[in-house]
């Protein structure tokens, strides 16, 4: 696996672990739905939030939430749609960023909420 892989991996999981620290529940890791994949669906209350997580390097220069795409978006709006539906859900969903910026062996967490609404 290559080194970019396991940074992502444990971007990953520090931000699992960041939101139980804040109270989210993790209702699902890693959700697919036909091209989409989401990487952390949480629970707040009443909110359901999906969470696009992006990890990165010291030496990555561009703003790390900016590299979310409108395609990404509407892949991750359509998954989003399926998951409330499939689990007969009746709560308010929201999408958010955790970015994860590796610098040495240091990491430091930013939590994006209504990182971006609807297309």
């Amino acid at each position: 696996m290559g080194e970019h892989n396991d940074i992502g991996k444990k971007g990953e999981q520090l931000a699992v672990d960041f939101l139980l620290k804040n109270g989210y529940k993790i209702r699902c890791k890693n959700y697919r739905y036909l091209k989409a994949e989401v990487d952390i669906i949480a629970e707040k209350g009443t909110v359901l939030a999906i969470v696009e997580v992006k990890t990165r390097s010291s030496t990555f220069i561009e703003n790390i939430a900016d590299t979310v795409t409108p395609k990404k978006i509407k892949l991750l709006v359509l998954a989003a749609n399926q998951y409330v539906i499939d689990n007969d859900l009746d709560v308010d969903v929201r999408f958010d960023i955790v970015t994860i910026h590796k610098k040495n062996n240091r990491y430091s967490i930013e939590h994006l909420e209504n990182a971006f609404y609807h297309f």
